[in-house]
């Protein structure tokens, strides 16, 4: 009885049916491509495309170069190139010195809070332009706090303080604001800097100044040339910190658009200035792209 029930072998089940192969359900790229590309050509392509329609039309009607040939021309036009080409290589030098200094500091001197001082950093770059540059009016401005210090002191009417309003304050105002831009990469690429090389270095004598010509500064060279080139796009692109410093004098590419625009309803001019912005910024991104991806940013 019991051999019986050991020989019997258990039967296999009816063989269930291979389920269908599922439909394929896939949708092609070019139809998930649609949507993005769609929005990206109302929300930009097409005031893009309008802005350089318009450069074209002179107000007289047609297509014509006219409005290129009267503001190449224009001597206005020319000063506000030179100071914008000038206050932002000026402004990109600054920050780069700044920054690299400041980042140095922080990575590799040890103090009490260092750390909160650099996620203050990262904290700092969601800060609006025109926020810095209302604070350097609160101290520097001409009711400001320096020159309140001064009248009180001295009992003067007026204090010394007046530089904001000219290129200079600009400048400064723009290396406050941009130096953290540069400050994120170094720092990002002195914590991946070894250590060991440091010891090495000092151990055969070298002393702090050859250390970062040597050994720290080839290691953040491209952190350098990525983060001053992002600014040097940014600072060519500033128009909150040119107007709210208040300097009259300083004429930047996007206040001349603004002006022409906005003051004297000269549309085909202020779209030739944003034209010429828009290529030189385009050029300067490609720049600040490639430098990027050597980088590894």
């Amino acid at each position: 009885m019991a051999s019986a029930v050991l020989d019997r072998t258990p039967t296999a089940g009816p063989e269930r049916p291979d389920p269908a192969p599922a439909r394929s359900r896939s949708v092609p790229a070019r139809v998930w491509a649609l949507p993005p590309v769609a929005v990206l050509a109302l929300a930009f392509l097409y005031p893009l495309a309008l802005v350089v329609q318009q450069s074209f039309t002179p107000d007289e009607g047609g297509v014509s170069l006219d409005p290129y040939a009267d503001v190449f021309a224009s001597a206005v036009f020319r000063d506000a190139l030179t100071t914008t080409v000038w206050l932002a290589v000026g402004s990109t030098a600054g920050c780069l010195v700044l920054g690299f200094a400041l980042a140095l500091v922080i990575a590799f001197v040890p103090f009490p809070g260092g750390k909160a001082v650099a996620r203050f950093v990262d904290v700092f770059l969601s800060f609006p332009s025109f926020l810095i540059t209302l604070a350097l009016l609160f101290i520097y401005g001409s009711v400001g706090m320096a020159n309140g210090l001064w009248t009180d002191a001295t009992g003067a009417a007026d204090g010394p303080f007046h530089f904001l309003t000219t290129p200079w304050g600009v400048l400064l105002a723009e290396i406050t604001y941009f130096t953290p831009f540069v400050m994120r990469p170094l720092l990002a690429a002195f914590s991946q800097l070894d250590t060991g090389q440091l010891e090495v270095a000092s151990s055969l004598g070298a002393g702090p100044v050859r250390i970062i010509r040597r050994v720290i500064l080839p290691e953040a060279l491209p952190a350098l040339a990525a983060g001053g080139s992002l600014v040097l796009v940014m600072c060519l692109n500033e128009f909150g910190i040119v107007l709210f410093t208040g300097a009259k004098g300083v004429t930047t590419l996007p206040m001349l658009v603004y002006g022409k625009a906005i003051l004297e309803s000269d549309y085909p001019a202020a779209c030739v200035v944003a034209v010429v912005n828009i290529a030189l910024s385009v050029g300067l991104y490609s720049l600040y792209r490639v430098v990027s991806r050597r980088a590894g940013a």
